[in-house]
């Protein structure tokens, strides 16, 4: 592990104490009322997931992988901060669900995990902290057995490009497509769920890859796309943005659908299931 992603562990490890007891994430309502936290979109691009074994990579502390076991998948989440395993583990007991964590770096996975899947599934927020690309790919491909199926959703490296400081309210390009590489440097402040949260840790390292090298590495990795859509709207707020309806965001006045700012893709493992 690198000195940037360790880190970005050590911010992990005090986001998920933050989140875990955040109204972000309403974990009280979540265990109470038997919901999902899946949006309609993203189940019908996955596909049916009962009955299917499902890898969730870079799963926190798994409400969206304990989300997809009460809708019938047989489940394993995957991520690299302890606290946040534990805390997956502590509430799939209290759900009364079954499911599996395991804490490891992403690239190690496949030292720490054996079997193989129908589904690996990511999403909203992840890419930026992977280093590698090419090698995100492959461990996807590892995980995937023959006939399975990879999907995620996630911001738009477009969208990612325009600054996001708080007070700002005009779109300007202010950060890279792609770092190549290189880890971007920024001041913490709280966290997406607690902006007023305080942290010891005070810098996280971001990886920009652009669209282009995302599809490259899963087709490197000898998967087969399906399906590449790229959405106008994101569940999430940006001070550039204006809300439109409940999680759903967009570009202002005349700037609304000119560019993306969420896209989806499905890809396929070759072979008969």
């Amino acid at each position: 592990m690198d000195d940037a992603t360790r880190s970005n562990l050590e911010l992990w490890e005090e986001w998920t104490e933050i989140h875990v007891g955040s109204e972000f994430y309403d974990v009280e309502s979540f265990i109470r009322d038997g919901r999902s936290r899946l949006r309609a979109e993203e189940l019908e691009e996955i596909g049916e997931v009962r009955g299917r074994d499902l890898l969730h990579l870079q799963c926190h502390f798994g409400l969206d992988t304990l989300s997809f076991a009460r809708l019938g998948a047989r489940v394993t989440g995957a991520d690299f901060s302890p606290k946040a395993i534990a805390a997956a583990r502590r509430l799939a007991a209290e759900c009364g669900l079954e499911a599996s964590f395991v804490c490891a770096d992403l690239y190690a996975l496949p030292d720490h995990l054996v079997g193989d899947f129908d589904i690996v599934y990511t999403s909203r927020g992840v890419l930026s902290w992977l280093r590698d690309i090419q090698g995100w790919g492959r461990v996807i491909a590892h995980f995937l057995r023959p006939g399975g199926v990879f999907y995620i959703t996630e911001a738009h490296p477009f969208m990612l490009v325009l600054d996001d400081d708080e007070g700002v309210t005009e779109v300007r390009v202010r950060y890279p497509y792609s770092t190549n590489g290189r880890p971007l440097a920024f001041p913490t402040s709280g966290s997406y769920a607690d902006r007023s949260a305080k942290l010891k840790t005070e810098v996280e390292y971001g990886w920009a890859h652009g669209l282009g090298e995302i599809v490259t590495s899963l087709a490197d990795a000898g998967l087969r796309i399906e399906m590449l859509r790229e959405q106008h709207s994101i569940p999430w707020e940006r001070p550039f943005l204006v809300k439109v309806a409940d999680r759903d965001y967009r570009l202002p006045g005349d700037l609304e659908g000119t560019v993306p700012l969420m896209f989806s893709l499905r890809a396929r493992q070759p072979g008969t299931p």
